[in-house]
């Protein structure tokens, strides 16, 4: 019996980049001409990234741990997840499954004074496990952290399989992290976790944009409507596993999966509605497998993407008409959108001032998988979007995170455990 889904990973399983010198790529009208190098090989699962201001990178792989790479290309391991080798220390309470694991990472803004880093990982510390967002001291040579806090504690996790496509544990788990530049505040995506009941919920903080300080507590602001959990800034979603901020205004977007159509790019607003809503019996549906109509009609079988989306909208409008409403829905499809960065500086040329984002490459019926990098002119309004697609200088991959590093460049992590710089020249 032919299988209702497939992973595809092109290029990067049959083909290498070299460690050194860049490999180019022929540059398209107004776009730079980009050069990619590859920083880091060999690694599992690489989920995130983030960067201090002299180019030292920490980075999270999903099912192993936390490690710093420094600006000399030397990569120290810095906390284990449980039975993890290699690292000075380990967490026995931290585990991995399916999408849960050690996911986003992110840098306090006032790391010169504190050495704070955060990560978002999944714990069984309280039972049957839940997503915590942890806070780290680093030492001053980068070679430990200590002080554990847990800021976020009771993020949900999907603890055992159901019913659905990709149904097993773990699934829809949200999970990066950003700081906001303009306010200086941790944003903090969650997942649905294949619950109906969840992402319009008040009080269960899955399928939500939280926005807290550096101890957890709500910031100011969050606009949450009456009865909601004052941590959360947006609601209302799906899978948002990417969260970035443009330049110059700091207007917020999420890019998030879709269910077998319309990944989204959407700009929010403080207590906003994304406008998922996949509980049976809602909006003239009935039951739906497991209590959960997130890939109906006909879950695992054969259905034009716009006849999904009718059925279940990434974004109902008609059930909520003041949703916020995306800039841009991947043409319809879907195809495993991951993370997004803003591009800024005269480096990238036409580029500068555009969103990147990730795909990491599903297809369904038909659909074409699509491992790519897609750059998004956004309105200014937020309202729409044009997309150009990067001609990648390295092997296609699943990209699951994309980060402006301070020097400038691109770079771009992958679950076949590469991390590529790339860099525009003339």
């Amino acid at each position: 019996m032919e299988k209702p889904f497939r992973f595809v990973l092109p290029g990067a399983i049959v083909a290498a980049v070299a460690l050194s010198g860049p490999v180019f790529a022929q540059a398209q009208s107004g776009a730079p001409n980009l050069a990619s190098t590859t920083v880091v090989t060999g690694r599992e699962l690489v989920w995130d990234m983030a960067f201090l201001p002299d180019g030292t990178m920490f980075f999270t792989e999903k099912c192993r741990g936390l490690s710093v790479r420094a600006p000399s290309g030397t990569i120290t391991p810095l906390l284990g997840m449980k039975d993890s080798q290699g690292y000075p220390e380990t967490a026995a309470d931290l585990f991995c499954s399916g999408q849960a694991g050690m996911n986003g990472v992110a840098i306090d803004p006032e790391f010169a004074s504190n050495r704070f880093i955060y990560v978002y990982s999944l714990s069984n510390m309280t039972a049957p496990g839940t997503n915590r967002v942890l806070r780290l001291t680093v030492n001053p040579d980068m070679t430990r952290v200590s002080n554990r806090t847990d800021i976020v504690a009771d993020i949900p996790y999907k603890p055992a399989a159901s019913n659905h496509p990709f149904g097993d544990p773990g699934a829809h788990n949200g999970g990066r992290l950003r700081f906001g530049p303009g306010d200086g505040f941790l944003y903090v995506t969650t997942g649905d976790t294949h619950n109906g009941m969840v992402p319009q919920s008040p009080t269960r903080i899955g399928g939500k944009v939280l926005r807290i300080d550096r101890d957890g507590r709500p910031a100011a602001g969050n606009n949450a409507p009456q009865g909601f959990d004052p941590r959360i800034f947006t609601y209302g979603h799906r899978n948002p596993q990417g969260i970035c901020f443009r330049p110059g205004n700091n207007q917020v977007f999420t890019a998030e999966n879709g269910p077998w159509h319309s990944d989204e790019v959407t700009l929010l607003r403080a207590g906003g509605n994304g406008g998922w809503d996949p509980r049976p019996n809602t909006a003239g549906r009935g039951d739906c497998p497991d209590g959960y109509c997130g890939y109906m009609p006909n879950q695992m079988g054969a259905v034009p993407p716009a006849e999904r989306s009718a059925f279940m909208p990434m974004t109902d409008t008609k059930t909520y008409p003041d949703a916020m409403k995306p800039a841009w829905n991947n043409d319809g499809l879907s195809q495993g959108m991951s993370s997004c960065t803003f591009l800024n500086g005269s480096q990238w040329r036409d580029w500068s001032g555009r969103m990147v984002v990730a795909f990491m490459g599903i297809g369904i019926h038909g659909t074409p998988v699509g491992n790519r990098l897609d750059v998004l002119d956004i309105a200014a309004d937020g309202s729409s979007a044009n997309r150009t697609t990067i001609s990648l200088p390295m092997p296609a991959g699943r990209f699951r995170s994309v980060v402006q590093g301070p020097d400038g460049s691109l770079y771009v992590g992958t679950d076949q455990g590469d991390i590529y710089q790339l860099k525009p020249g003339n």
